[in-house]
């Protein structure tokens, strides 16, 4: 299990800009009025993660902060903030993003949680079941019942009676199919 997301250390968050992507016409009377900034992440984004940064959600959080023309993109550890500037970014649009990233990190780290316990759960009674059914077999003999006379015979359990052995055994929480 990984404490640093659940610590916050490793919460998604965005970095640099790289600079050297951005338009080379900037401070240049043919500066565009918008263009696509790249930003860098502090670490790579899990598909869940990404999926939400480019959903509809953030789109809604992005349109109601006053940025409805922005676009977010991921591009391997990359956030490419499209239809935007560095004023706009500075402004508060990088604040409104850092907001968002942070909403997502933290409902994923949750639902990452959530599925550990479960595969532990899962994998402790998968442990359990295997133990139980290792105790079944080991209770199986294949000898002969002993008799002064010799002969060997069956003599059935007589009704309603039960053998306390393995099969009495509850598991109450049976693996999933």
């Amino acid at each position: 299990m990984n404490t640093l997301h659940s610590a916050g250390q490793d919460e998604l968050r965005v970095g640099a800009i790289l600079a050297e992507a951005l338009p080379v016409e900037l401070l240049t009377a043919e500066a565009p009025d918008r263009y696509t900034v790249l930003a860098v992440f502090n670490r790579r984004p899990s598909r869940a993660e990404i999926d939400e940064i480019q959903g509809n959600t953030t789109r809604m959080s992005l349109t109601e902060a006053g940025h409805p023309t922005v676009e977010l993109r991921v591009s391997d550890r990359r956030l490419e903030i499209s239809n935007t500037n560095l004023e706009e970014l500075a402004g508060g649009l990088a604040t409104v993003i850092a907001q968002r990233l942070h909403v997502i990190s933290v409902a994923s780290a949750a639902v990452r949680k959530r599925e550990e316990s479960e595969m532990r759960k899962k994998t402790h009674r998968e442990t359990d079941r295997a133990a139980l059914i290792a105790l079944a077999a080991a209770a199986v003999t294949f000898a002969p019942p002993s008799s002064s006379d010799g002969a060997h015979r069956f003599v059935p359990p007589a009704a309603g009676a039960s053998d306390p052995t393995w099969f009495d055994v509850r598991n109450d929480f049976p693996a999933d199919p």
